[in-house]
């Protein structure tokens, strides 16, 4: 049987970007989403579905018959247990209107460090940290956490029907996505464009923790990468890996050469934390201006930003790196340099007229 993908969470930075490489590999595949945009990604077979609503699914994925499956999308709610019952449910009725079909052979789930880490409050208040190199032997944490619920489901279904699973542990995600909710590159390349155009300082928003320990990050590229890969790798069947670039750095090396890609004045940390949600509590009139200014494609500020979310990863107490010795040891060998992942997005977002 020919392989055949359903991408679910099509249009966001990790679905795009995987939706790519398997059509450059030559897979026929679909891409769900509640609200399908279809020049997202060229030769992507859109499909418009609620997985929250089972009927829609049904109808939605009746004699599609995919082989392989991806999970890359997820619901943020006001509570860890909300988080966990809406997450979990979103797999379930994903895989039970699947199953009657018989055709799904493996099914990839993309979760993430908080796997390690434990939910957003968890590790920003502190707790105990867990050891670092993070490593995919580490068990789960004696706390709530949807990560867990949605393995769970995809462990329960794979019982039941015979597909064989893959989970996925990224870090933060550089890649482009307009209108996602964790945008760490974009959001920085956002706050360094109104730094330049204004004349602020790019200054540094997080902990000295972050500032001068080690870390890394996952190119949506890479972690596109290892999902093809392990979809069909036979060493990869019913395992869980990490995912990351696969050099570390430190944000004390790397913010001077962001600040330098845009030419603005860099500010390490001075002993603060300056939350970027702050800093740009009030830039969404000041990014309409320089949209208008310079005739950019998206000029709502929230569409592109996310401090929030960026707030939670350079504000964590801890430093967080990764392991990657089981994916090598596993088969799977590709490497990214940071400094180029966002280089190379800046260059696109340049390029998409996303920002000046």
């Amino acid at each position: 049987m020919n392989n055949r993908a359903l991408v679910v969470g099509a249009s966001g930075i990790i679905g795009s970007n995987l939706a790519r490489e398997l059509l450059a590999h030559e897979w026929p595949t679909y891409g769900l989403s509640r609200s399908p945009r279809p020049d997202d990604v060229l030769g992507l077979q859109p499909v418009a579905a609620d997985l929250l609503d089972p009927a829609s699914l049904e109808t939605a994925l009746a004699g599609l018959a995919p082989t392989h499956v991806f999970i890359t999308t997820w619901m943020r709610q006001d509570t860890e247990a909300e988080n966990i019952r809406v997450n979990a449910l979103m797999i379930r009725n994903l895989l039970d209107a699947l199953a009657p079909q018989q055709s799904v052979q493996h099914v990839a789930l993309v979760t993430g460090l908080k796997h390690y880490l434990g939910p957003f409050e968890a590790y920003v208040n502190g707790g105990t940290p867990p050891p670092t190199p993070l490593r995919e032997e580490q068990p789960r944490l004696p706390l709530e956490n949807f990560y867990y619920a949605q393995e769970d489901e995809v462990y329960a279904a794979a019982t039941r029907d015979g597909f064989t699973w893959s989970i996925h542990r990224p870090h933060t995600i550089i890649g482009k996505a307009v209108g996602n909710l964790m945008n760490l590159g974009t959001t920085l390349a956002v706050y360094a464009a109104i730094c330049r155009e204004t004349g602020r300082p790019f200054r540094w928003p997080g902990s000295e923790a972050q500032w001068n320990g080690l870390s890394d990050v996952t190119d949506a590229r890479i972690i596109a990468q290892q999902l093809r890969w392990a979809a069909t790798a036979e060493t990869a069947r019913n395992e869980a890996f990490n995912i990351v670039n696969g050099d570390v750095f430190r944000w004390s090396w790397l913010w001077p050469r962001l600040a330098a890609w845009f030419g603005v004045e860099a500010v390490g940390f001075d002993g603060t934390i300056h939350p970027l949600e702050a800093e740009m509590s009030a830039d969404a009139p000041v990014w309409r201006d320089i949209a208008s200014r310079h005739n950019l494609a998206e000029a709502d500020l929230s569409r592109l930003a996310s401090p929030w979310h960026t707030d939670l990863d350079l504000g964590r107490p801890i430093e967080v790196m990764t392991d990657m010795s089981k994916s090598r040891r596993h088969g799977f060998l590709a490497y990214q340099t940071t400094e180029d992942s966002f280089f190379d997005l800046f260059t696109q977002l340049r390029t998409d007229r996303l920002i000046p």
